[in-house]
């Protein structure tokens, strides 16, 4: 019997691969515009790309996608973790090609917290001794490791210690130099006119009109609809656990016609991570960490800090929650709290992720989203 169906966003109702392309984006930007690294030619910053353009872009930074995988392969989901890796190798790295003198001032840099200032010194100093990135680096320096999850952020310390002969713990989870990934990459998915309302700050980089508006649908929205609204008559309690924020996950959910059909009280966002992170001092919170999911199914009017515990409880009949999601990261979350999971084939991997499913225990592996409205009203008859 099933009374709960929890569901991931991305890969399952909506395609991720806007997403990835503004990660692609903040990465270039960070790399070359004035107001970061400098790497550019010193002109004004492109905000407009065709999308022939952008899958170049993102086809050279993250591999064809190879970096992208393996991230996610390792329990890594929030796309703005994925953009903090992949700049700091390349930070590692153009710091590596400078003179001695030079390297010895950039590497005093890179053993504090890495700010706005920081990226205004190691401007200067890619002006005065051009330097290239190459992404390649990536598989290179993360091929020894195992690290998983947020050790991956961590892990780019001892790539400092072993390319530069530092020691440092720079390189942490939501720091000052992954919040400014966080923002640039905000730009470029919820344009300009939403960025101060959404952030508190204004854009860095204006001239972004965002992807927002633009979703791309992973089964007919009227469909998705018709199975909130059949789970719904058959008493089927329904939630959203996504790492989008609020506003990329409400406005789509609006205009597609789907918020209605739900509980607001059970849509738990990455905003709503972040502030309990800030509230209780409890980072990290993103998945594979089930906060999301424990928030969706109490609700955000319940006992928010218990859900942040770092051995979170189980679910009560967890046997009786549908987890479904496209990634490991979902899928761990699931094992977590006692809850059956379904894999949806529509993640950035497609049908290439149902071997990792398999391998870690899905209870189920569907080809869409659109699948699981026969599944669960079938297993209503159990």
């Amino acid at each position: 019997m099933i009374h709960t169906v929890l569901f991931d966003v991305d890969g399952v109702f909506l395609s991720e691969e806007r997403y990835f392309d503004a990660s692609a984006l903040t990465v270039r930007e960070l790399l070359l515009s004035e107001n970061y690294l400098g790497l550019g030619d010193g002109k004004s910053f492109q905000t407009e790309y065709s999308d022939e353009e952008i899958a170049k872009i993102r086809s050279t930074i993250f591999l064809n996608d190879d970096v992208l995988n393996f991230l996610k392969s390792r329990g890594m989901n929030a796309n703005w973790d994925m953009i903090y890796i992949t700049i700091s190798v390349q930070l590692i790295h153009l710091t590596t090609q400078l003179p001695e003198e030079a390297r010895v001032q950039a590497v005093k840099q890179l053993t504090k917290p890495i700010t706005r200032t920081t990226l205004d010194t190691f401007r200067a100093l890619f002006k005065e001794y051009p330097v290239k990135p190459d992404f390649t680096r990536f598989m290179i320096d993360f091929k020894e490791s195992h690290a998983t999850k947020q050790e991956l952020i961590l892990y780019l310390n001892e790539i400092a210690e072993k390319r530069l002969g530092i020691k440092t713990k720079a390189f942490q989870p939501k720091s000052d130099f992954w919040h400014i990934g966080e923002h640039a990459s905000q730009e470029w998915y919820i344009g300009d006119e939403n960025v101060l309302s959404a952030t508190g700050a204004p854009s860095v980089q204006t001239g972004k009109k965002g992807f927002m508006n633009e979703e791309v649908t992973l089964a007919e929205p009227d469909f998705i609809q018709g199975m909130f609204h059949a789970f719904r008559e058959k008493g089927i309690r329904v939630g959203i656990a996504t790492g989008r924020p609020r506003l990329e996950t409400f406005k789509p959910f609006t205009y597609l016609n789907w918020i209605g059909e739900l509980d607001q009280n059970h849509i738990a966002t990455a905003d709503d991570v972040l502030a309990a992170e800030r509230k209780y001092d409890a980072a990290p919170l993103a998945k594979p960490h089930p906060f999301t999911y424990l928030t969706s199914f109490h609700g955000k009017d319940s006992d928010i800090e218990r859900w942040t515990a770092r051995q979170p409880e189980q679910l009560p009949e967890g046997e009786n929650t549908l987890i479904v999601g496209d990634s490991l990261a979902d899928l761990l979350c699931a094992k977590q709290l006692g809850c059956r999971f379904v894999g949806v084939l529509t993640g950035l991997s497609g049908q290439k992720a149902r071997g990792e499913l398999e391998e870690h225990g899905a209870d189920f592996i569907l080809d869409s989203v659109a699948d699981v409205k026969d599944l669960v009203l079938g297993l209503l008859e159990e």
